[in-house]
């Protein structure tokens, strides 16, 4: 099991949300321990929330094959949290996977 990281910024664009959260998924789904990171720079720091909205979007997204090992928390200028992989959540999903590929075809 490594470590896998992926850096939001506080403003980060919806394409580039959805496509960091597909990557920490994915990196759940291999088994890694993941650190979901909001990284605030200059003024924003003043507007914490809008990285926290940010922050629990991507936990609620990854929580269908994750657990969350440690709650958001700031570490200087960032909003960090941590992730690991949840071996029944991810059987869960594999097969929810498999049976609509099933359906398709």
């Amino acid at each position: 099991m490594h470590m896998k990281e992926i850096r939001f910024n506080a403003n980060t664009d919806k394409h580039d949300f959805e496509f960091k959260t597909k990557h920490l998924k994915q990196f759940l789904l291999e088994g890694h321990k993941v650190k979901a990171s909001v990284t605030y720079r200059g003024r924003m720091i003043t507007h914490l929330e809008i990285g926290k909205k940010l922050m629990d979007e991507v936990i609620s997204r990854l929580l269908e094959v994750g657990k969350l090992e440690s709650p958001p928390k700031m570490e200087g200028r960032m909003l960090v949290a941590f992730l690991v992989p949840d071996k029944n959540k991810i059987r869960i999903y594999k097969d929810r996977i498999s049976k609509t590929e099933e359906e398709k075809s």
